[in-house]
């Protein structure tokens, strides 16, 4: 393990080889600033997330931390599962600041910035919320479509608007689109998935006017505009086919992106590739790949992987193959993945290799019931690892809050119980303090049950404390309007902030 100066760091982002640059600070921390290409990878959850992330060993992965040792620890556990190239960012934020780096706010940077660099390079047309509310009040053909997922379009949405995820739309928009004479505007809660979606349909050569709702939900209730809550309008079972025209569009628009398909034995030989890494993503819907996943590919539903790379794709320069089961999604999804800066391709299910065995299974986590802590609660030290908005929520009277960066050594003269309900954050924070331990994964519900006393506690862990929570975006979706604007002001800042390494990453051509 070796330490580089934050301007050996900056150097080696721009060489066009592989790398992982991984915060490894906590998800509020990360959010309040952090490198241009830093992806976020808590340490509380570096275990459970490292393999999907950055899936080969010999990946050059670089760490950086809040100048506090973290990113030690967290090479320390990379090396111990395997991982052999590791560096850290010396100084951590700190001294990258003080490099005159910049350090950026917020999540999802590639994605948001690419974002305002493609509405202005591509033409997407825009309407403001009074527009587009003139034109619902006019009685004209017109279809709204939210890009989100469904869970986010369920707190708050557009009046009549109708839920269908961005990377659904080379698939469905004959299911929701009556005809060329409606007019189609598309929005996401802020600008980017309203911009991407508006230009998929764009690019699809529809003849409609189409638009990107600008500034999305915030935008609308900014204008003192009324928005619905609780609604679960989405797109209907696929029934219409597109236009055979929309499938050959597709085919040449991915075509010039160089979003070439991949056969069987080109595929088997990139993933038997020591030296380069490749992702193999399904991007279709959740509900379609619970009902009947595809063997061998990870999900990464396609509207979601191109607004945030970062949570899917922690390896810079690797290879991204995607499929799907219609030909029409994989391409389109690939077409952006381009246009953001990656090498995608696309491949057939039946070019996907025969699924490896699963690995043994990890030996069993000692645990304890919620009955088993009732009956004999004193014995034991609590330690909730939950987020802390949870813990706030509801938790067991005498845990207290913590996560693993902040852990300590128990004193020894009594068990440690970690409360989560994901066992791997569990097993890697009894790693870091020792001792002997207990998992208890059961939830709130079966807490009561038990005749555990449960208590909330609005203001402990205190907000200094919480460094799993993004303050940044605090309140923007709840009646704050001073939060919507600081939100949409820094979005439509960040090209402002980029250099010229950080622009010459997007194809935009």
């Amino acid at each position: 393990m070796q330490a580089l100066s934050p301007l050996s760091v900056k150097a080696l982002l721009g060489d066009g080889q592989e790398f992982a640059f991984l915060d490894v600070r906590e998800a509020g921390e990360f959010g309040e600033g952090h490198p241009f290409l830093a992806i976020p990878l808590a340490y509380s959850r570096l275990e459970a997330d490292i393999s999907r992330l950055v899936p080969r060993l010999s990946t050059r992965i670089v760490l950086i931390d809040g100048g506090n040792g973290v990113a030690s620890r967290a090479a320390r556990a990379l090396a111990a599962l395997g991982y052999s190239d590791l560096s850290i960012s010396e100084g951590g934020v700190t001294a990258w600041e003080a490099a005159g780096l910049m350090l950026f706010k917020g999540v999802n940077l590639p994605s948001k910035t690419f974002g305002e660099l493609a509405e202005a390079a591509l033409g997407t047309p825009h309407i403001s919320a009074q527009q587009l509310q003139q034109l619902q009040a006019s009685g004209g053909k017109l279809v709204v479509l939210d890009g989100r997922p469904l869970a986010e379009f369920n707190k708050m949405s557009i009046p009549g608007a109708i839920s269908c995820p961005n990377g659904e739309l080379a698939l469905r928009h004959a299911d929701l689109i009556p005809d060329a004479q409606t007019t189609v505007v598309v929005n996401c809660a802020g600008r980017t998935r309203s911009i991407v979606g508006a230009q998929t349909l764009r690019d699809l050569g529809l003849p409609n006017p189409i638009y990107a709702l600008e500034n999305g939900t915030q935008g609308w209730y900014l204008n003192d505009l009324p928005l619905e809550h609780g609604q679960s309008r989405s797109y209907p079972e696929h029934r219409r086919a597109p236009a055979p025209e929309v499938a050959a569009r597709l085919a040449q628009l991915s075509a010039e992106q160089g979003a070439t398909r991949i056969d069987a034995a080109g595929l088997a030989a990139w993933l038997a590739d020591p030296e380069r890494t490749t992702y193999l993503l399904d991007v279709r819907s959740p509900e379609e790949v619970a009902a009947s996943p595809i063997a061998g590919a990870a999900h990464a539903p396609g509207g979601q992987l191109v607004q945030a790379t970062d949570q899917y794709l922690a390896t810079r320069h690797a290879r991204i193959v995607l499929v799907d089961t219609d030909g029409l999604r994989a391409p389109m999804t690939a077409v952006w993945l381009r246009r953001l800066g990656h090498a995608a391709y696309l491949a057939r299910p039946d070019a996907l290799p025969a699924t490896p065995a699963a690995p043994p299974a990890e030996a069993a986590l000692p645990r304890i019931s919620s009955a088993a802590l009732a009956a004999d609660l004193g014995a034991y030290d609590l330690v909730d690892l939950r987020d802390s908005a949870s813990y706030r929520a509801g938790h067991i009277a005498g845990a207290r809050w913590s996560i693993r960066p902040l852990l300590q050594r128990g004193d020894g003269t009594r068990a440690t119980v970690f409360i989560t309900p994901e066992p791997a954050l569990a097993a890697a924070a009894a790693r870091d303090v020792g001792g002997v331990w207990h998992l208890l994964s059961d939830g709130p519900e079966q807490w009561q049950r038990a005749g555990l006393p449960v208590l909330a506690s609005p203001d402990v862990p205190d907000d200094a404390e919480r460094i799993d929570y993004l303050f940044f975006v605090h309140d923007r979706h709840s009646g704050n309007k001073a939060a919507a604007r600081a939100y949409l002001e820094w979005e439509t800042g960040l090209l402002a902030q980029i250099d010229a390494q950080e622009r010459a990453l997007f194809c935009l051509g």
